[in-house]
């Protein structure tokens, strides 16, 4: 008889230290350190807070926290894109805004995030008990394999003597008495009165006329999806039905919820409570449809429309034959206008429809487009926004004016449209007979959203992170801003001219093996930041290495990569395997320069086993 095979043995990776000029939250003021650390499983999540990709991550993080509390430890690093997340005070209010209940350090000029070499949100390092990087997966969809390598990594370090069992490090914030957390969106009710999205505390709350007396609540203020007992799931977006019901955004449960004024309850109309993947249906019954995170809602051309961040798409849902569809956007995510079904969004999160458009503040590219009828379909178009890099408080000339992040849009009796710019603390407006943006207020505090105030020339904004909402006038004349323009900065790749390959790292994890049941388990698409950065190799393909050649004429740009691969349970007794999607999205800064990198190696998930 042979003896058995001895484990791979995994790269012996010191992990380099944790460090980061805003300090540590959720630790009771203690500063932490690897050795602190030492004799736990430690997943550490690169994220940041505008990305809903990064949100999707903290949800998929939390029953592995659960499961093994007493032996893992998951740090979060925050590491900025915009410049309003790199203030501390900002990443305090994400951490609670989203739940977070770990440890997280706040790294605002990404120091710890240049010494793990990592090139996207999100991105998940795992470090062993004995303080070395076992593994590395960029983008979401690897819950499964953390699952199975905290599982083994448990095992194998209790054998060793190496595994400190026992609470970690998490120290819970004091709550605060407020009558709203982190609200999101606003509803003028047809009665009277408010519904306001309370985000953080899983609930709707119905306000009186004056936007501040309670007059109930709805939901447990649990987090779940059920509707009897009601819960919901940090909801969002707010829309009024013709039949006199609103549907909610429910974003973190994937679902379209219905509550009627009238009776006070709530149903389930569309989605299934998971999250859509890539392969999955795009239209058809409302109920047996995934949807990712609906972020806002509006009625417009006779259906409700969703604003899916989650996946930078709009899709519908029509109430008379209870069915969704997916009408615009291709789930890449950019800045490309054209016909509906071509078109490229970026986190799609604020919607509001004038009859002949639908508006939508498109936050990853700090943009204001529309959606209008074009022919028998619908087409897209920008007013307000240059892509996914460019970003600031300009106001004037819409082709130069500049958002930082918006997630509001709202409708003004004058036809101009109000936005909601959520990090630039300000009220925006653009006026599509002039084409000028003028601001409309400052010293807000993350807006989020904004309605008419009925019967008078007032608006009621959604100031999330002061958890209140604040009734402003609409003045006839902008206020003063200083113009400021950014840019996002990361550290330049250097690259040589000519060829390059690229290269996207993917290993399956332990126990799985590539999903080739029906054609090629993986993709790849890469663009770039001018186009003509590309010479060639830009397009879709199924290997996940590429030839791209540079055009001698650009010396710096972006490449934006998304690749995905699917991988089943290795399990050949296994009829049903259950099968894992990973995927992420790139955008790598690159400077060419002779004697430049020739090889771009980006991981999507390797190291471990």
């Amino acid at each position: 008889m042979n003896a058995a095979s001895p484990a791979p043995r995994r790269p012996r990776v010191r992990a380099p230290e944790l460090i980061g000029k805003g300090g540590w939250i959720n630790t009771g003021g203690k500063n932490l350190s690897l050795a602190d650390l030492r004799g736990k499983c430690v997943v550490v999540d690169f994220w940041t807070f505008c990305c809903v990709n990064c949100l999707h991550v903290l949800d998929e993080l939390r029953e592995l926290e659960e499961k093994h509390r007493d032996t893992t430890v998951v740090v979060g690093v925050h590491s900025p894109k915009f410049v309003h997340e790199a203030e501390h005070r900002a990443v305090v209010d994400a951490v609670e805004r989203y739940g977070v209940h770990h440890p997280v350090l706040d790294d605002p000029e990404l120091a710890t995030w240049k010494q793990y070499a990592v090139r996207a949100w999100p991105t998940l390092v795992v470090i062993d008990p004995e303080g070395y990087v076992v593994a590395q997966h960029a983008g979401e969809g690897h819950a499964h394999a953390l699952e199975a390598l905290v599982t083994e990594l448990e095992a194998e370090h209790a054998a060793k003597g190496t595994l400190r069992r026992g609470d970690g490090p998490y120290v819970a914030p004091e709550p605060v008495a407020t009558d709203l957390r982190f609200p999101g969106k606003v509803l003028a009710l047809p009665g009277g009165g408010f519904l306001v999205s309370d985000t953080t505390r899983h609930q709707l709350v119905e306000l009186a006329g004056d936007g501040e007396t309670v007059v109930r609540r709805i939901g447990t203020g649990e987090r779940g999806l059920s509707d009897e007992p009601v819960r919901f799931s940090e909801p969002q977006g707010l829309a009024l039905l013709p039949d006199g019901r609103v549907v909610v955004a429910d974003t973190v449960n994937h679902a379209l919820r219905a509550f009627d004024p009238a009776t006070g309850r709530v149903t389930t109309v569309a989605g299934t409570g998971r999250q859509w993947w890539q392969g999955a249906a795009t239209s058809g019954p409302a109920r047996e449809v995934a949807l990712s995170s609906p972020w806002d809602l509006a009625w417009y051309a006779d259906r409700l429309w969703i604003a899916m961040a989650g996946v930078h798409q709009l899709w519908t849902y029509d109430p008379a034959t209870d069915a969704v569809e997916a009408v615009a956007g291709t789930t890449n995510e950019g800045l490309v206008d054209g016909p509906a079904a071509d078109a490229w969004f970026a986190q799609p999160s604020g919607l509001a429809a004038d009859g002949d458009r639908l508006w939508v503040a498109d936050s990853e590219t700090s943009a204001l487009r529309y959606v209008e009828r074009d022919g028998d379909g619908f087409a897209v178009r920008t007013a307000v926004g240059a892509g996914l890099f460019d970003f600031g408080h300009r106001d004037g000339d819409a082709r130069q004016a500049l958002f930082q992040h918006p997630l509001g849009v709202t409708v003004l009796p004058d036809g101009s449209v109000a936005v909601s710019d959520t990090y630039n603390h300000a009220l925006r407006r653009y006026d599509p007979a002039t084409g000028q943006v003028s601001t409309v207020a400052t010293d807000l505090r993350e807006p989020s959203g904004a309605v008419l105030v009925p019967g008078s020339d007032d608006i009621l904004v959604v100031e999330s992170a002061r958890h209140r909402l604040t009734r402003l006038r609409l003045p006839e004349e902008a206020v003063r801003v200083e113009s400021v323009a950014h840019r996002t900065r990361r550290e330049a790749t250097e690259v040589a001219p000519g060829e390059l390959l690229l290269d996207v790292v993917f290993q399956a994890p332990a126990g799985q093996k590539l999903d080739t049941r029906y054609g090629p388990s993986t993709r790849l698409l890469v663009s770039a930041t001018p186009p003509e950065l590309l010479a060639e190799g830009a397009g879709k393909g199924t290997d996940l290495g590429r030839r791209l050649v540079l055009s001698p004429d650009v010396a710096e740009g972006v490449l934006h990569v998304s690749a995905m691969a699917a991988s089943c349970d290795d399990d050949p007794e296994n009829e049903y395997p259950a099968c894992h999607v990973h995927q992420q999205d790139w955008g790598v800064p690159v400077r060419v320069v002779a004697g430049g990198a020739e090889r771009l190696p980006l991981v999507l998930a390797g190291l471990d086993g």
